[in-house]
């Protein structure tokens, strides 16, 4: 998620809400139509999950082979992740876009970077800099996976509208190519929401 305080704080209130939702879909099946475009995992191959919830989804990349590190800004999160999946390839710090600070000093590039459900919150005068950040992050030919939520939002998420027109745009701009675009519905029911999965490569 994004270094919105209201943001994170109610994520921080709703987590046990929250954490049952998020549990209750699979990563293999939110990713259905971008995994076999997903790099494989291997010893040496890391991964970075920004805004990783309950670590659902880093659990499942540790799965694949990956060492994954876990960028979450709420401690409430952070506290359920450990005890559904616990820390075993997991390194977890605490951290969010726009500067992703913590995450930069650490000195590692990855293989994938991952943001599931968190572009809608990042407001959009920070998305130029998130943009770059992620981007710096990611190894010569390394894989941006994101997913773009449409719809209406209680007001204490803070959300703002996304769109793929503006994910190409800060693609060209940092030297990343959209590879692939993959619409579906709401994986919890939602008739009022609706997902895009973008998956960018960095031609490196």
């Amino acid at each position: 998620m994004s270094g919105d305080m209201t943001v994170i704080s109610t994520y921080d209130s709703q987590a046990g809400m929250l954490a049952e939702r998020y549990e209750a879909v699979s990563s293999e099946r939110m990713f259905a139509d971008v995994l076999p475009i997903i790099p494989g995992g291997g010893a040496t191959r890391l991964a970075l999950d920004v805004g990783a919830g309950t670590g659902r989804d880093a659990a499942w990349l540790t799965s694949r082979g990956y060492k994954v590190v876990a960028a979450e800004p709420a401690a409430g999160m952070r506290r359920i992740a450990a005890d559904k999946h616990g820390n075993i390839g997991i390194r977890w710090v605490s951290d969010a876009l726009p500067s992703l600070d913590h995450v930069h000093g650490l000195g590692l590039a990855y293989d994938l970077v991952l943001l599931s459900a968190v572009w809608q919150h990042v407001f959009p005068a920070d998305r130029p800099r998130s943009f770059r950040k992620l981007a710096t992050l990611m190894k010569p030919g390394g894989v941006l996976v994101m997913t773009l939520r449409h719809g209406p939002a209680s007001p204490e998420m803070q959300m703002h509208p996304t769109s793929t027109a503006e994910i190409e745009g800060l693609a060209r701009t940092h030297g990343l190519e959209v590879l692939r675009v993959a619409g579906s519905n709401d994986q919890g029911g939602r008739t009022d929401v609706t997902w895009e999965c973008h998956r960018a490569a960095n031609a490196g």
